[in-house]
């Protein structure tokens, strides 16, 4: 923070009068007409202090949201409903964690509320060209979202599924390129329709995968197996990086699925991917015998690949927060985003890094079961 220079004691400003033995009774010309110019530019800098006041910010505030047990009720209505297969009743919590994110174009954010949030321990302000880029509107910020939120309980299925050791078919389909991937190239040698089954010489199961090959390619073009009309062909696709500093191909994809059992998952105003960890949990849990969590309550977050993969998410020290106020004793954290933890995990809040949902699933049951080896040889996230 840079340092100002103090403050006149006249909210006018300072100034010294000619030199006399006593003041004059009558103020010259000059002196009024000095007087009157710094009354009115002190008085017109109130003004517009006053009005920057009431001025949108550029920036986008993240604080703490709420926790929802996916293992609960909300509205007298059960979060997670399985039809098709066995289920049995849970204990404890395991919770999706959320952050109240303000700022355009959804919400205003003014001057004050930038200072109160560069105040509070537990919220991060960032740029609004960070996130959302010029021209970005609340509509499609909410589209988005509500997109997200329903590809990441798809996702959390299969990966649930996986976990479960039950089969289900899935591809990964190409239905359109944005402008950028036209431009970079991609459009020339992908066609929408081809199925993407294979990145950087690796088979994928979902979109982590994908992006996990993008990301390790760093700019130059990434290897992609597709087939096209019935043929496995392999194309070299290039890659370009954002403001967010991630690589990108700039290609649609649509995964379908083909599932033995049917999932509902009842959670209205909570968008994105990053519950699908916690769905997963929940989906496992409620379709196995034995209690998963004993009764310890769990939050956490995380995206997931239908292999399991975790991935990393936006806000994770508000979550943190979140969950520790609202009662959680342990919360699950992307191992990828455990550095973001350090010396911002609240007091008496557990964390543990995953990397997959059987590793999460393992560190919840080791708990239960009070086996302290296991947890021991954990690496730390958040702590030194």
């Amino acid at each position: 923070m840079s340092e100002r220079p103090e403050t006149p004691a006249s909210p006018y400003g300072s100034f010294v009068r000619a030199p006399s033995a006593e003041p004059p009774t009558t103020p010259s010309r000059s002196w009024t007409l000095r007087r009157t110019v710094k009354t009115a530019a002190g008085l017109s800098a109130l003004v517009l202090g006053l009005t920057s006041l009431t001025l949108p910010s550029p920036y986008l505030l993240e604080a703490p949201g709420p926790i929802f047990n996916t293992t609960g009720e909300t509205e007298d209505e059960p979060v997670i409903t399985v039809e098709g297969a066995d289920t049995y009743d849970t204990e404890g919590t395991l919770s999706l964690t959320t952050v109240y994110v303000s700022g355009e174009p959804t919400n205003t954010v003014r001057v004050p509320d930038v200072v109160a949030g560069w105040l509070s321990p537990s919220t991060d302000i960032m740029p609004h060209e960070l996130v959302y880029p010029s021209g970005t509107t609340a509509d499609e910020v909410q589209q988005r979202n509500t997109q997200a939120m329903a590809s990441s309980q798809d996702l959390a299925l299969a990966a649930a599924l996986e976990e479960l050791g039950m089969d289900y078919r899935q591809q990964l389909d190409i239905l359109d390129f944005a402008p950028e991937a036209e431009e970079a190239g991609a459009a020339e040698v992908l066609q929408v329709g081809d199925q993407v089954v294979a990145a950087g010489g690796e088979e994928i199961t979902g979109l982590e995968g994908m992006r996990a090959a993008v990301n390790d390619a760093a700019g130059q073009p990434v290897e992609l197996t597709v087939i096209r009309d019935g043929e496995e062909i392999d194309v070299e696709v290039p890659t370009y990086q954002e403001a967010d500093g991630e690589y990108y191909v700039g290609i649609m994809l649509q995964g379908d699925f083909d599932f033995p059992v049917d999932v509902d998952i009842q959670l209205e105003n909570v968008g994105g991917p990053s519950a699908g960890l916690m769905f997963s949990l929940g989906i496992v849990d409620a379709m196995t015998e034995e209690s998963m969590t004993g009764g310890e309550q769990w939050s956490g977050t995380g995206t997931v690949d239908p292999d399991g993969t975790v991935g990393p998410i936006g806000g994770i020290a508000q979550k943190a927060v979140g969950s520790q106020d609202q009662g959680a004793q342990h919360f699950l954290v992307p191992r990828d985003n455990c550095a973001e933890l350090e010396g911002r995990v609240p007091d008496g809040l557990q964390t543990y890094g995953v990397e997959d949902v059987a590793e999460a699933r393992q560190i919840v049951e080791a708990v239960r079961d009070g086996d302290d080896d296991f947890l021991a040889g954990l690496e730390p996230c958040g702590t030194e």
